[in-house]
């Protein structure tokens, strides 16, 4: 156990790593950008009304000091960081004044049910119709199903995205095709608005989920093929032992094992495929706050949507990699 505990405290300084790194990625990339914070906000506010040259100015000297983007580049990063501890990334320019950690907390919880119900569905069902496929080998609706999940894997996220909101948006309306829930629901613990919201879901989580399973479902076969070839497999059919015992105990669990260090390498993509399946149905979570932001040349809020995502993956993948020696003996942790 004690080798157990350094394996995760390792893990976990690597995680505190990527993390830094990833994180004064975002800041420099922002930062060096051509597009100025200041400037971007000047120019919806005098869009929308007519300002003496003075107040313009005046306005510009004021959001430059508050976002302190007159200082050195050094100072600015280390006056980001010890922000951060705090929370507070200050004020979003595209919704100002309202905190730009605010804003991001408000979508995170939408990202965040459409990733895992995605994830879910398509982890465990891809991998069991996976697994039963290359088991059974000879049979007419697996091979079936695999040449189905061949053609859709290659697509991208955001094509089947569009081909889902012409077919139920449009050709046959059954379904929403934009927003969270709907406009005359009250939002709250009811059943009208879990049911709009779960409405709502239906056709972004099925975007996230055509593509992904056909990634676990030929991952699954292939291990699956090799292993039903290997000596144990062979003896438990010829001992007699029960084919759903095998496939259960023999054969998906010792292909599970790959698939599990699969899926911590896929989320990052998962997530990338999230940000613009939220853009295309207007769903409200993180992906069409960020598009919103860089649009905007809000730094803020794109530090803060940036900021978020990078420690949620970091951590998702943390916490797979710690699953792994309990999973499979093999893996050493000393």
């Amino acid at each position: 156990m004690q080798g157990y505990f350094w394996f995760a405290a390792k893990r976990a300084a690597q995680l505190l790593a990527v993390v830094f790194c990833g994180i004064s990625a975002t800041f420099m990339v922002t930062h060096l950008s051509p597009i100025s914070p200041v400037e971007s906000a000047l120019g919806r506010m005098t869009a929308r009304s007519n300002f003496a040259p003075e107040a313009v100015e005046s306005m510009r000297a004021a959001l430059t000091e508050m976002y302190g983007v007159n200082e050195p580049l050094i100072n600015q990063y280390f006056n980001f960081w010890a922000r951060l501890v705090h929370g507070d990334l200050g004020p979003s320019l595209i919704a100002f004044p309202t905190p730009a950690m605010e804003l991001v907390m408000r979508a995170l919880p939408w990202t965040v049910c459409l990733l895992l119900t995605s994830i879910l569905i398509t982890f465990f069902v891809g991998n069991v119709m996976g697994a039963l496929a290359g088991y059974n080998q000879n049979n007419r609706f697996l091979k079936a199903f695999g040449v189905v999940a061949m053609g859709i894997q290659p697509i991208p996220y955001y094509i089947v995205a569009f081909i889902l909101l012409v077919v139920f948006g449009f050709i046959w309306p059954v379904l929403p095709i934009s927003g969270g829930f709907a406009m005359n629901v009250t939002p709250g613990w009811n059943l009208a608005y879990i049911g709009s919201v779960l409405q709502h879901a239906i056709l972004p989580a099925s975007s996230l989920v055509l593509v992904g399973f056909g990634s676990w479902f030929l991952g699954m076969r292939a291990l699956v093929s090799n292993i039903v070839t290997e000596d144990y497999v062979t003896y438990a059919e010829l001992a007699g032992v029960k084919r759903r015992t095998i496939v259960g105990s023999y054969v998906i669990r010792n292909a599970a094992v790959p698939q599990l260090t699969a899926l911590a390498m896929t989320l990052g993509g998962v997530f990338s495929g999230t940000v613009i399946t939220e853009q295309v149905f207007n769903y409200p979570g993180l992906g069409s706050l960020l598009v919103d932001a860089v649009n905007g040349g809000d730094f803020s809020l794109v530090l803060a949507v940036s900021t978020v995502s990078v420690a949620a993956v970091a951590m998702a993948i943390f916490i797979v990699d710690l699953l792994h020696p309990l999973l499979d003996p093999r893996v050493r942790t000393d």
